[in-house]
């Protein structure tokens, strides 16, 4: 029995495993998946988590639930020696596993592009997991809580402030989603000003959503404009220092909640740990038949997928063309990949991907959208009504398909849920404060969002109680 190891249960390593489990024939081969997280995250959907359209885990797909002939290790792989067929696992325990294999299938998939910014480590969220996306929701939230009981100030200015990092779908979705749900709080704050939340969209290139020509990418930026976005374009963070935001162009804001969505880097397992040939950014060589290597001289029983690899697009008319990290790439290069391992396992020669795409959509917040096919262009609700569509169909699965339609139906009729749970990271937090007022206000928020005030002293019984 053939043993395959699958690397990273993401888009790309979730569908290997899936079609593999549905097209093996019993006693075929053995599938072994490792991913640090158990689940696998339908990324076009974490923009709406954080406005609270989507419940969080409808966003997540059980690994173990789906993959039921596959044996799932919780763990990350940190080395891979594919000269003698084995990888390095550490798991929960810390303690290294190795993985003996006698195919690999690499599709660990990027990691957040981060920039040595002063105060970006401590201040930013990424938006690349669910639990990012339920932090942004949360921080927002309790922020309007705050601001509401505060008197008109710069504790109060900066509350009200966001700062989104990054021009590109995922930046420019949530930032679309967040002026949504901003605009929906503030008719249930009455202390709150419409005027006073300020949402500032901040990008490298003097454009945004590069996927989509220049026109629609104006009508964009008007439209985001015109629901009260804050632009700039053509700019850097330099520093978010104690969540002091300075730009490159002199610009800079006290923002409550800094959103870093500037991109995709490359995995450095794949980059550094791995005898397997990768480019000079570090993706793994794969060829159009997603063997990795090159047309000339190909890594026997290696494979690679996704984020993490740099495929040949045969449907661009650019020569040498690489295929973008997208979802749509990823998913259908998955479902490839199983047919091609199977076929290789059975004698026969693999196919090699080609997919023209099907156009490009993105939501910008409740009713807004844009689509692009080509020359076909369309906005607002129509665009919006795609999106929903297309994703729902795409999802993995019908139980995510019939959970995620259920809650948006439920969103429609009853409107967005605003509970904020600030503290569930730290479930002990009420325990230890013992219903010390102080105490739980420092757990529930950063310490440079609290207020400057004058607070009573603490007593020596509830000092004990909070060690």
């Amino acid at each position: 029995m053939r043993r395959i190891l699958v690397v990273g249960g993401g888009y790309a390593g979730f569908y290997t495993a899936w079609h593999l489990e549905r097209r093996m024939r019993r006693g075929e081969a053995e599938v072994t998946l490792v991913d640090p997280r158990g689940y696998m995250t339908y990324q076009p959907f974490l923009p709406e988590v954080a406005a609270g359209s989507i419940e969080p885990r409808h966003t997540a797909v059980s690994l173990r639930r789906h993959l039921r002939r596959t044996h799932v290790v919780t763990g990350y792989v940190t080395s891979i020696d594919h000269a003698h067929r084995s990888a390095t696992v550490r798991t929960a325990d810390g303690l290294p596993r190795t993985l003996h294999y006698d195919t690999i299938v690499v599709t660990a998939g990027a990691v957040t592009r981060s920039f040595p910014i002063p105060g970006l480590a401590e201040e930013g969220i990424g938006f690349k997991h669910v639990e990012e996306a339920v932090a942004v929701r949360d921080r927002l939230l309790t922020s309007f809580e705050r601001a509401a009981c505060l008197p008109a100030g710069p504790a109060r200015s900066r509350l009200l402030t966001t700062v989104v990092v990054g021009g590109g779908f995922t930046g420019v979705e949530v930032f679309g989603e967040l002026l949504g749900l901003t605009a929906s709080l503030v008719r249930r704050y009455p202390e709150i000003d419409p005027s006073e939340p300020r949402l500032h969209l901040v990008e490298a290139h003097d454009r945004i959503l590069p996927e989509v020509t220049e026109r629609p990418g104006r009508w964009v930026v008007r439209h985001l404009e015109g629901r009260g976005g804050i632009l700039h374009l053509g700019t850097t963070v330099r520093s978010a220092e104690g969540g002091h935001v300075e730009l490159a162009d002199g610009t800079s804001v006290d923002a409550g909640l800094l959103v870093w969505a500037a991109g995709n880097g490359t995995n450095p397992v794949v980059a550094r740990q791995t005898d397997l040939p990768v480019d000079e950014r570090g993706l793994v060589v794969a060829r159009a038949d997603l063997r990795v290597g090159t047309d000339e001289h190909s890594v026997p029983h290696a494979w690679a997928a996704g984020d993490n690899a740099a495929i040949p697009d045969l449907a661009s008319p650019v020569p040498g063309a690489r295929t973008v990290p997208n979802a749509q790439h990823a998913v259908r290069q998955g479902r490839l990949l199983a047919r091609n391992i199977l076929a290789d396992l059975r004698g026969r020669p693999p196919r090699r991907y080609v997919h023209h795409s099907l156009g490009t959509v993105a939501t910008l917040g409740l009713g807004h959208g844009i689509f692009q096919y080509r020359r076909i262009v369309v906005t607002g609700l129509p665009a919006w009504l795609m999106h929903r569509s297309y994703h729902v169909l795409a999802v993995p699965t019908w139980e995510r398909k019939i959970r995620v339609a259920l809650g948006w139906t439920a969103s429609l009729v009853l409107g967005r849920d605003i509970v904020a749970l600030p503290t569930v990271q730290k479930p002990r937090a009420a325990f230890l404060a013992g219903g010390e007022p102080d105490l739980l206000l420092h757990d529930a928020v950063p310490p440079h969002d609290v207020a400057p005030v004058t607070p009573e002293p603490v007593t020596t019984e509830a000092a004990a109680r909070s060690v």
